[in-house]
């Protein structure tokens, strides 16, 4: 027996206007997961628990099997420990992305936060960005100072680990969750020390914005990568081993480190797909092709598989483009696997980890739809893969008994 989890991030979502109070998921055209839910148990469930943030941090913690009322700390250690970062005592980490602020004669409080990834910069150049900043004479004293050592990445999200830093009462905020809002009310601040990360955000922003590729991407009608931003602030962290808690031997497939970062903690390996982005121009079929070769030719019991264009797209407020990438992740992704899996014995849980919602372009708590087939079973829920179908069915009131329903035979 084989087992399979497939996240299309974000897809879950509200009916909006913008789709006649219709759902992203309703709209898509999903043959392929339509067909498994009809056949599989199709139900709903929460991965975020109410008390913590709504993101794909608390969310897929739950989904691996982690609680993350127990062992959340924040998203930047778990995605440190993609890139082997070991914090040590007295280390905070920050997610530290490239985003697009407000361009124009304005003080730098009042401008709007754009884009959380400046429209989803090239890899190379967010890393020469950002590693150009961390090196800036004007900017270096500055990030000595408060302790900050960056960690680049090809994308458009970097690692910072603050050595001596203090989170105590600090408040930081989830650009993503703020887009076309002015960012004074969302900089870094609750102590001393947020104080000293705004200042770092400021001269960035003074910095990069002048930079040549910046310049050259405003010519071009692309937006500039002209700020840092801090947020996902966390401390170290340890997770439960998964081989120890499901006696499986599992692999991680995903363009995110957050995910990658999880299953480095939990013991799972990582898998990487040449042209995996994390947009909507991902490998999907690359993604798919590698999830049937670890399972029937390197060993694996188990490979999670995590597609984050549905929640790109989102963010960036491109509804049509969320409703192909659920249609990609059907034919491109799940399609080739089951296809891939013919006549072998399998299991497979399908879901959205958090919603994301077209309306405010930001996270939300609640309900998803999950399906969970079994290839030895022919009959099931009869319904299609949608959020008011899935709430006709089980409810799983806690996302971490997930992995212990899809490991059971």
């Amino acid at each position: 027996m084989k087992y399979i989890l497939v996240i299309g991030d974000g897809m879950a979502d509200n009916p909006t206007r913008l789709l006649d109070n219709h759902t992203p998921l309703e709209m898509a055209k999903k043959p392929k997961m339509d067909w498994l839910a009809a056949h599989g148990e199709l139900g709903s469930v929460t991965n975020c628990p109410g008390e913590l943030p709504a993101g794909s941090d608390t969310a897929i913690l739950s989904i691996f099997g982690c609680d993350p009322r127990r062992c959340y700390t924040g998203r930047a250690p778990l995605e440190a420990a993609a890139q082997g970062i070991a914090l040590k005592p007295g280390d905070v980490a920050y997610r530290c992305n490239m985003a697009s602020l407000e361009t124009g004669d304005l003080p730098f409080d009042q401008r709007k936060i754009i884009s959380h990834s400046s429209g989803g910069i090239d890899g190379e150049l967010s890393r020469e960005l950002v590693e150009y900043l961390f090196a800036h004479p004007d900017f270096a004293p500055l990030a000595k100072a408060a302790g900050a050592e960056v960690f680049p990445t090809l994308t458009y999200r970097h690692i910072v680990i603050q050595h001596g830093g203090n989170a105590e009462n600090l408040v930081l905020t989830p650009p993503h969750d703020h887009l076309g809002e002015v960012c004074g009310q969302h900089l870094p601040h609750g102590s001393d020390n947020g104080n000293t990360l705004r200042q770092l955000m400021e001269a960035s922003f003074r910095i990069l914005s002048a930079h040549p590729i910046n310049v050259k991407r405003m010519q071009e009608g692309k937006l500039p990568a002209n700020c840092i931003w801090f947020w996902a602030e966390g401390t170290a962290v340890e997770l439960p081993d998964f081989d120890a808690a499901y006696h499986k031997r599992g692999a991680v497939i995903s363009a995110v480190p957050l995910c990658h970062g999880i299953g480095a903690l939990i013991g799972l390996d990582r898998i990487m797909v040449p042209g995996a982005t994390g947009e909507k121009d991902t490998n999907y079929q690359g993604k798919a092709e590698a999830a049937v070769k670890a399972l029937q030719q390197d060993g694996y019991d188990f490979v999670g598989v995590h597609v984050e264009a549905p929640d790109e797209c989102t963010h960036n407020g491109d509804l049509e483009g969320k409703v192909e990438a659920i249609g990609d992740l059907d034919s491109k992704v799940i399609s080739l696997i089951c296809d891939g899996m013919a006549g072998e014995d399998y299991r497979l849980l399908i879901l959205s980890d958090h919603k994301t919602l077209t309306d405010t372009r930001g996270h939300a708590h609640g309900y998803v739809p999950y399906i969970l087939y079994d290839s030895r079973v022919s009959t099931g829920s009869g319904l299609s893969y949608t959020e008011a179908n899935g709430l006709l069915g089980p409810h799983v009131e806690d996302g971490v008994n997930l992995m212990r329903m899809l490991f059971q035979a």
